[in-house]
């Protein structure tokens, strides 16, 4: 949300969906009325090369993983192979050595469709590579979901204390020691 609160809540979270929702739009509404002269191979290629370096390599390990556990270099992959800068690389190279063409917006469709459907953004270390709901979201959002309670950092902590550890209740009070 900012550089000191990094997360997100689920209102910014449909919110930033929502952005690339419009990206998707954007990139698939082009390739289809321009779909005759587009390389469908080409865009499809384009399409897909993030996922089959990043993700699918990871996907596999994951699920034959009995604990879940897997090297983090996967996740380094899956985020290198789904990152903007990334995108944009592979895209400015294939405009400088081969050419610019309609296909190159199987690209950012791709990056739109992830984000916006799955809800697919990079993935941390501290989740599962797969989509599993971590113990600390289950408590966290609840409090997220409620108004700020202007309460300073100390003030927020002696109410998780006095809450069992579990956050902020709903009747936290300001000042309350």
């Amino acid at each position: 949300m900012d550089a000191t609160n990094m997360f997100e809540t689920p209102a910014t979270y449909r919110a930033m969906r929502a952005e690339y929702g419009l990206l998707a739009a954007v990139s698939g509404y082009l390739l289809w009325r321009n779909r005759k002269k587009v390389r469908w191979p080409v865009a499809v290629g384009l399409f897909l090369y993030n996922d089959t370096l990043g993700y699918v390599p990871g996907a596999i390990a994951y699920r034959l993983s009995k604990d879940k556990d897997i090297p983090k270099g996967y996740y380094v992959a899956y985020n290198v192979m789904h990152s903007a800068v990334v995108a944009s690389v592979v895209g400015a190279a294939w405009a400088r050595f081969v050419r610019t063409e309609w296909a190159m917006l199987g690209i950012p469709f791709h990056i739109g469709v992830d984000r916006a459907m799955f809800g697919n953004m990079l993935k941390p270390f501290s989740v599962p590579f797969e989509p599993e709901a971590h113990p600390v979201w289950d408590v966290v959002r609840e409090q997220l979901q409620q108004p700020w309670q202007g309460m300073s950092v100390a003030e927020a902590q002696a109410a998780a204390v006095r809450n069992g550890g579990h956050g902020i209740s709903q009747t936290a009070e300001r000042g309350a020691a």
